[in-house]
């Protein structure tokens, strides 16, 4: 439909007309050709291009010490995760971040290479932190995958990574999916807000929106948030450097202290159960589920 027809009136008003149909397609042209250039740009300056993977792993545990080691039918957990995280496609490089040698002696045993951090380290955050200061090559984006993660799907990984070589205004980027009924109150899954643009408002081990009546909405569409994490590579080296916040603290949400500081993040939505091994009870669980999907066992 056009926006401005040109009248049939009269010559004048012909030429008129022709004239703000000229300028409209520079205006459009303009546009995108401006459009066009800053893909163009980023493209060729390697906006974020390189991704480098970084699964964390510490021995010591308050709820499930020798987690990473665990057998999840036949392998080491680490093992496990290790195996799923190398098959996403959007990483140039995959290491593991120990401060413990029997992980580390275990990992590079089923050929992971492995990066040995301190024990100081607070979270896995602040060991990724560490871990990529110490890597010879230059990344654009490091993904903290959860070593407790045996089922991660690399396409989830590869979504991360593309949420923040496409937003330039978030130095960081996760994901989420649908929060099941019966998790709405379990503190041990994160719930997440995110506004109409996909960045994230809030994140709690609450319920989230909560509405008045103190019952979940079975209409709501509650989201739940899943244990992987894009960073900005410049930002997660001023990261650990960042004071506690007082809604991290309250929650203990690492996640919570990039939002306190004004940064933005980028959420996307996938469709994924969470499967993550918290405690010893849930690698029966697991080990079940992949006998039912027909995991390989190789």
């Amino acid at each position: 439909m056009p926006i401005c027809a040109p009248s049939s009136d009269s010559s004048s008003s012909s030429g008129s007309g022709a004239r703000v149909w000229v300028l409209h397609g520079l205006a459009l042209g303009a546009a995108a050709a401006a459009a066009a250039a800053a893909f163009l740009y980023r493209r060729l300056s390697g906006f974020r291009s390189r991704a480098v993977g970084i699964i964390p792993a510490r021995f010591a545990s308050t709820r499930f010490e020798g987690k990473p080691l665990v057998q999840i039918l036949g392998k080491p957990m680490i093992q496990r995760t290790w195996e799923r995280v190398m098959l996403a496609s959007s990483l140039d490089h995959v290491v593991v971040a120990t401060d413990d040698e029997r992980i580390a002696e275990c990992c590079r045993g089923f050929g992971a290479d492995v990066i040995m951090t301190s024990e100081s380290c607070k979270n896995g955050s602040e060991r990724c932190c560490e871990a990529l200061k110490k890597l010879e090559k230059r990344y654009d984006i490091v993904v903290n995958i959860q070593g407790d993660e045996p089922l991660i799907e690399p396409e989830i990984i590869d979504g991360v990574v593309m949420a923040l070589q496409r937003a330039p205004d978030a130095v960081f980027s996760t994901a989420v999916t649908s929060l099941k009924p019966e998790d709405a109150f379990d503190t041990n899954r994160v719930k997440c807000v995110v506004d109409n643009q996909g960045y994230a408002i809030y994140f709690s081990r609450g319920l989230i929106p909560f509405n008045k009546s103190g019952n979940v909405n079975p209409k709501y569409p509650y989201l739940l948030h899943l244990g992987i994490a894009g960073f900005d590579s410049n930002f997660l080296k001023i990261y650990p450097e960042l004071p506690p916040t007082p809604l991290q603290l309250e929650e203990d949400l690492e996640q919570l202290k990039v939002l306190e500081n004004g940064y933005r993040m980028k959420v996307i939505k996938v469709d994924h159960d969470a499967h993550g091994v918290d405690a010893p009870d849930d690698v029966e669980k697991i080990e079940a589920l992949m006998r039912r999907e027909t995991f390989s066992r190789k």
